[in-house]
């Protein structure tokens, strides 16, 4: 699994895209700010669970108090470990296994 996660929202929901090294993940969030359908959020690193949010972003974080910067940071970082953990799990619709005899 890509160290990385590149956060961004697309019809009000989050969704991430997989990075493996911190200039591929910039490289990615760069090329969302140029799609009109897609709002960068910013970059999760699940090595040090640290969350890097897109410079606009960041300039409204820095902004807000030192609670509403917690509250920020554990929701984003929630949301990035759940995007990870649900496609770790996900399978390809072509690797469907069979239930075993006793299920």
């Amino acid at each position: 699994m890509n160290r990385f996660s590149v956060l961004y929202m697309l019809n009000g929901q989050y969704h991430h895209l997989g990075a493996s090294t911190q200039v591929e993940a910039m490289s990615v969030l760069q090329n969302l700010a140029k799609n009109t359908k897609r709002v960068p959020v910013g970059i999760y690193d699940a090595k040090t669970e640290l969350f890097e949010w897109e410079p606009g972003r960041q300039n409204d974080y820095n902004q807000a108090d030192i609670e509403e910067q917690g509250k920020l940071a554990d929701q984003i970082i929630t949301i990035a470990q759940a995007l990870r953990r649900r496609d770790a799990s996900w399978q390809p619709a072509g690797t469907f296994r069979r239930p075993s005899f006793f299920a």
